[in-house]
Formats: structure tokens, C-alpha cells, sequence
């Protein structure tokens, strides 16, 4: 958590990064969107997702923009927006293709189904995220579990399949 006034200077408030489209898929700049989340996020450590959506889409922005470097508290942010019973202790996260050459580029997110508005306790929502490695195209299909607590959404647990595209 940054305590200090100013945020620190990352993706999540870098004017041009704002500018431009979402990872996300919603339609609007990252500015409007992800980027709202994580920037408050970075600077005073506040999660603000309205909706398990809004979070799950968050939390998808986190790995792509990790995966390019882009997010410098991708890692932080995803674990803070887990739930304490089933967070892992730390992340293992797609980064730019190091020296053993793995290279992961997440193209596109499509939600099919969503449940858990801003007065649920519990939501879910299915999607199918598209990915790009040195072996070619992928799809990874979840249904990912959200719960409320204290007005704030976290991740619980997801039912994960992936495949060659």
C-alpha cells in the first residue's frame, strides 16, 4: 500500500496508457475502466470493483498488462483481490519472454455470463480468455467465484479448462 499523496508512476496513471483501449474488452479506454481500479489500487491500496464483473475484468487487465511488463502491481493487486482462504502466498505471472523463451500475449476476453451486482454477496462469471504462446493460440474457459465482504469483491475460486485454439 502507497501511503504517500503522490501514486507511483506506473500503467495504472500513465496518461497514454490511460488513453487507450482496455484489456479488458468492455469498449472503453483503460483510463474509465480497469485503470480507475488499479490506479486506486496503487495509490492507496483501495479495492473498488462495484461488481464481481468489474472485478474479474480488473483482475484479467492485472495478467495481460503484467505479461507486458506494463503493470508494476499486477502481482500485488491480484493477491489483494483474493480471498484470504484460498490466496496462494504469491503469484507466478506471465511476464515478457525471458530467457527461456516463454512468451505469453492474452489477445482477447470474452464474459458470457455474469451474476453478483453491487448489493449481492456472491457472484460469478463465466468467460473464455484468448492467449497466444510460442506453440500457438489457446483459450482458457473459467467460471470464477466472487464474494462481498465488507462492501469490497474478491476473488474465491474458479472452475479453469484450457485448450489449444
Amino acid at each position: 500500500m502507497n501511503t504517500s499523496e503522490n501514486p507511483p508512476a506506473d500503467h495504472a496513471t500513465d496518461p497514454a496508457s490511460a488513453s487507450r483501449r482496455c484489456p479488458c474488452g468492455s469498449g472503453d479506454v483503460y483510463g474509465a475502466c480497469c485503470g480507475r481500479l488499479h490506479g486506486r489500487f496503487a495509490a492507496d491500496g483501495t479495492l473498488a470493483a462495484p461488481t464481481a464483473e468489474a472485478l474479474m475484468r480488473s483482475r484479467y487487465s492485472a495478467f495481460a498488462l503484467a505479461a507486458t511488463g506494463e503493470l508494476a502491481e499486477a502481482e500485488a493487486y491480484l493477491l489483494a483481490t483474493w480471498a484470504p482462504e484460498t490466496r496462494p502466498s504469491q503469484l507466478a505471472l506471465d511476464g515478457p519472454a525471458d530467457e527461456s523463451g516463454d512468451d505469453v500475449h492474452w489477445l482477447r476476453l470474452d464474459v458470457e455470463s455474469t451474476s453478483g451486482g453491487p448489493f449481492d454477496d456472491d457472484g460469478s462469471v463465466t468467460f473464455t480468455a484468448h492467449f497466444r504462446t510460442p506453440a500457438g493460440r489457446h483459450t482458457q474457459h473459467e467460471t470464477s467465484r466472487f464474494v462481498r465482504r465488507q462492501g469490497t469483491w474478491l476473488y474465491r475460486d474458479g472452475d479453469i479448462s484450457a485448450a489449444p485454439r
